[in-house]
């Protein structure tokens, strides 16, 4: 683990399969362990951290339930792309046969939900198990999350091994396939390029934005791809996209003769919302890894490999273009969505507080990192904000808060993370992963929890109004959100007013302390 450069360990309540491993963490100063208090945060918490870093967080919780806990955390980072090491206790060898304490499957059981899934068999064979989990969670392909299952008689028994390194490097795409992708976006009338996830890595977008330069077009961005673009390139920016095909943004997507992918995932966009209607039209996918062909995805050329490298290859061929009607395009779009949107209701006063009154308060991304939950909110958020860390892949609730406490225990080290740190729920999503506040104040974290109350899942809420023209199991009851939050030592505050929302997050954001801000939104305009 120190190897792979870990430098905590994220552990809920250990018990006694995995007891010989805490006892060695605890008396090495590199790993610091966590204690988290319950599984499936703990392991939100390091695919945080993996996501951030792009080094592989790692949670250590024992056996059965312990195991079993993870499944839904792993199974988000995965499909997120979110760099993780599990290790999780096991029976020893001998009683894998048996119907004893706490036996399970461990491999099995979590196959279907990571890249890497392996027993290690031998005490020899440790760090060749360990090694390969960090490569396929960090190397090999996209990142995701690996498991390890770990028997108790091999982590109490003695061991030979040596240190393995990791010595994977990776290229970019062939010279005949760059050469077709450039000659058919030199050929293009109106190419639109659509940024996923990865696309944001600092490598990908320095060279992406280079060949912005030299070859500007319109780019749009999936929800988790914010970031591609510099503050020098944003009249480029035609928007986000993602869940519904019904904004600006997708009218751009709609008008382009050639779309150009960077790592863009079809899980962040179903290419069937954005492709059904334009099969015809040609596609040059820049990925690390091949198409997953699609009725609606069948790609004209595809630059397969690292594709940092790839694009700047792809920047030495393209030709320069005349950057004057496609900025204009993405201004009148901007314009339109944007901020006509957000000043419409820059000075709302109504009380609960409209979603987009909210929005305006918090626009300027630059000052915060945002980590958002599922929801509703989420819409608002992703569409209107710079700079978001969402779950898009299974859409999973109670992710925003273990984030922020992750990126809340790294930025106690100085200069490594900025300390603003936000993160926001609806009141369905915020019970999730609320009992993490005492973990948040054990260790004198600071960051600020927004809540957005409507007592409902109000997501759900309008998908069974539109098919039944009634709902069921969507009603919340009321919490008391302050109290709530100084139960656990965090300072509380409820909004009562809309103008009260941002002197209250200003003076939140200068606290020592987690703060948990209520919030009583009208989600009324939202279809």
């Amino acid at each position: 683990m120190h190897v792979a450069a870990a430098h905590s360990a994220w552990v809920p309540p250990a018990g006694a399969k995995i007891d010989r491993i805490v006892e060695v963490l605890r008396e090495t100063e590199e790993i610091e362990l966590v204690l988290c208090r319950n599984e499936q945060s703990a392991a939100f918490m390091a695919a945080g951290h993996g996501r951030r870093t792009g080094r592989a967080g790692v949670v250590l919780v024992t056996s059965g339930p312990g195991v079993t806990n993870l499944t839904t955390a792993l199974a988000t980072a995965n499909c997120e792309g979110d760099a993780v090491v599990a290790l999780g206790g096991n029976v020893p060898r001998a009683q894998h046969y048996k119907a004893t304490h706490q036996a399970l499957d461990n491999v099995k059981l979590m196959e279907t939900v990571t890249k890497f899934s392996q027993e290690i068999p031998h005490p020899d064979a440790i760090s060749e198990v360990l090694t390969n989990a960090f490569r396929a969670a960090e190397s090999i392909g996209r990142p995701g999350a690996a498991f390890v299952s770990l028997p108790q008689d091999i982590m109490v028994g003695p061991a030979q091994l040596r240190v393995l390194g990791q010595s994977l490097h990776t290229g970019g795409g062939s010279e005949l396939d760059i050469a077709k992708a450039a000659d058919t976006i030199n050929k293009a009338a109106f190419p639109v390029m659509l940024c996923g996830m990865f696309a944001s890595q600092p490598e990908t977008a320095h060279e992406l934005r280079k060949l912005l330069h030299t070859c500007p077009m319109p780019v749009v961005t999936t929800f988790q791809g914010a970031g591609v673009l510099g503050r020098n390139l944003f009249e480029l920016f035609g928007g986000r996209v993602g869940l519904i095909h019904n904004t600006l943004a997708d009218s751009l997507l709609d008008m382009a003769d050639v779309v150009i992918t960077g790592e863009v995932d079809p899980i962040e966009y179903d290419v069937d919302l954005w492709n059904s209607d334009r099969r015809d039209r040609k596609i040059v996918h820049l990925d690390l890894t091949p198409a997953t062909l699609d009725n609606c995805y069948v790609p004209w050329v595809e630059v397969v490999g690292n594709i940092g490298q790839s694009v700047e290859s792809l920047t030495a061929l393209v030709r320069d273009r005349d950057s004057e009607e496609l900025t204009a395009n993405c201004q009148h779009l901007r314009k339109a969505h944007q901020d006509v949107a957000r000043e419409a209701h820059a000075t709302d006063s109504r009380n609960p507080v409209h979603p987009l009154r909210i929005v305006h308060d918090i626009q300027d991304g630059a000052k915060f990192s945002i980590y958002c939950d599922m929801g509703s909110h989420h819409i608002y958020v992703s569409r209107y904000l710079h700079q978001v860390c969402i779950s898009n892949g299974q859409q999973t609730m109670g992710v925003s808060m273990p984030w922020a406490i992750s990126a809340a225990l790294d930025a106690r080290d100085p200069g490594r993370w900025e300390k603003r740190i936000i993160s926001i729920s609806g009141d369905g999503g915020f019970l999730f992963c609320a009992h993490e506040l005492e973990t948040a104040v054990r260790y004198g974290l600071r960051f600020v929890h927004l809540v957005w109350v409507d007592g409902s899942l109000n997501m759900v809420k309008i998908q069974q109004m539109k098919k039944y023209n009634a709902c069921e199991a969507v009603e919340l009851g009321p919490l008391d959100y302050v109290k709530f939050a100084e139960s656990f030592g965090a300072k509380g505050f409820q909004i009562r007013e809309a103008d009260e929302f941002l002197p209250t997050l200003e003076k939140a954001l200068e606290m020592d302390c987690p703060v948990v801000i209520a919030v009583n939104v009208d989600y009324s305009q939202n279809e």
